[in-house]
Parts: C-alpha cells; structure tokens; sequence
C-alpha cells in the first residue's frame, strides 16, 4: 500500500471520528435543551392563559383539559384548534381559543381569545406575529392598551354587525396607518365567538384532547 492511499485512508478514518463525534454533541445538546425549551414554551403558555382566565377562577389543570377542533373558516386555519377549558369544582367558567387571524398585514397572527359560558371575552392576547414593528406591533399588549378592550364585549355588545373597525363603519378602533392588522384580529375574534355560540353545548362535554374527539 502507497503512503499516499495510507495518508487518504487516515484522513477519512479521521473525517468519519469528526463526523460521529460531532453528530453525538448535537445529540447530546439537543437531548439537554430540548426539555427544558419545551418546559420554556409550556410555561409562556400558561402565564398567557392566566391573563386571560385568573389562576383564582378555575381549579383544573387548564393546560391538560383541553380539546382539539375544526373549522377553517370561522377558526381561521386548517389546522385543528386547541381549546383550553377551566373549571372551578368541576363546573366549566372559560374556554380559551387558540385562534388564527390568517389575513395580517403580514401574515398569521396567532391568538389566545377566553370566552365564558354567557359568551363574553374574559380577553384576547396575541402570542405571535410578523405585524410591522411601530405599527402592526400595537397589538400587543405590551406596546398599546388597544388589545385589552376586548375584554367583556360578546356579539351582544357591540351588536353583530358592528364587529368591525369604525374606518368599516363598526365599533372597534384602528391605528394610525395600520388598519389591515386590527381588521383580521378583529374578524378573527368576532368568528371565534360565532363558533362558540354555535357548539358551546359541545365546548366542554366532549371528552379530552387524545380521545380522537374533534367537531366542525
């Protein structure tokens, strides 16, 4: 055997001892974070629920009590939907939406949206969106109060027809130079309680999420 074939040979006995230890690290890495950013997002979830629905009003485990639905158009995605559902003694007091506005000014926006058994928001919060910074961003509830004002309002009030932004002749304020995104979210959390007028009857007597229960 020539030195130069003995020379490649070691090289790519070496290559390969770089490649397994390297793909090991990143197992190793992924195995150690994986966990603990899952446990991250878990908790984020849950501090926004309880924005929504205080710790003080239910008594059940709100992340686990939970089904998944479907309905594309009035829930805004393809996608199933989870409802979080919070009990207080065994009693339901509020589902929490996780609804899409699929027509942002760029793009989705994701949305928790709490409705109670009379039917009125206990509130909305957005969790996620591409909305331009210094404009669309006024919906978070971190940079404006505009996302707050969702709070006890139901189809009764304001009336149906007047879920819309007041530059479309309805009730809801719009921001400056930014009518596109409070447009979606508003439409997106006036179906979301369309759905829930339609099936709240099914909203907690359907069995847990895992069950392969779902409704349209």
């Amino acid at each position: 055997m020539t030195t130069i074939r003995k020379n490649m040979i070691r090289s790519a006995l070496l290559l390969s001892l770089f490649a397994l230890v390297g793909t090991g690290l990143l197992s190793l890495t992924y195995e150690a974070t994986h966990e603990r950013i899952a446990q991250n997002e878990r908790d984020e979830l849950i501090r926004n629920l309880h924005k929504i629905i205080s710790p003080d009003k239910h008594d059940n485990d709100i992340f686990h009590d939970t089904i998944e639905i479907q309905h594309p158009y009035l829930l805004g995605t393809e996608k199933p939907v989870t409802v979080y559902r919070a009990r207080k003694n065994g009693v339901p007091v509020t589902a929490v939406f996780s609804s899409i506005a699929p027509n942002g000014y760029n793009g989705t926006i994701k949305l928790l949206i709490g409705i109670d058994t009379k039917g009125q928001l206990t509130g909305v919060r957005v969790i996620a969106h591409r909305e331009t910074p210094g404009l669309g961003d006024a919906i978070e509830a971190e940079r404006s109060d505009w996302i707050l004002g969702f709070k006890g309002k139901s189809l009764l009030k304001p009336a149906e027809k007047d879920w819309k932004v007041k530059k479309d002749g309805g009730f809801f304020d719009q921001f400056t130079g930014a009518t596109i995104t409070p447009r979606a979210i508003v439409k997106a959390v006036k179906n979301t309680l369309l759905y829930y007028k339609l099936n709240k009857h099914l909203i907690y007597s359907t069995k847990q999420q895992g069950s392969g229960n779902t409704h349209e």
